[in-house]
């Protein structure tokens, strides 16, 4: 039950760090990609998504966008989901 309850605050936090983050564009698409997914996401999940929300909002943008490379220390399939969502958003 523990791990449920912290893995329920760690979503909230995420979610709230998807939505306010700065910059506009990454507040709307990030927003909407916790929405869509961050409760289905479990702990390793979570990591990776906590660890792309550390990238700044720029880097962020460009690798949506396609302006730029996704380096491979970053990759993940968090992020190739995000990039998916990107399409349908």
């Amino acid at each position: 039950m523990a791990d449920d309850t912290e893995l329920e605050t760690r979503r909230k936090r995420l979610l709230y760090r998807s939505v306010y983050r700065g910059n506009k564009e990454n507040d709307i698409l990030l927003g909407q990609f916790a929405r869509a997914h961050i409760a289905e996401f479990g702990a390793a999940e979570l990591d990776q998504y906590e660890s792309l929300l550390r990238a700044g909002d720029n880097d962020i943008y460009d690798w949506v966008s396609g302006k730029a490379e996704v380096p491979p220390e970053v990759d993940s399939p968090v992020l190739r989901k995000l990039l998916a969502f990107r399409v349908r958003f």
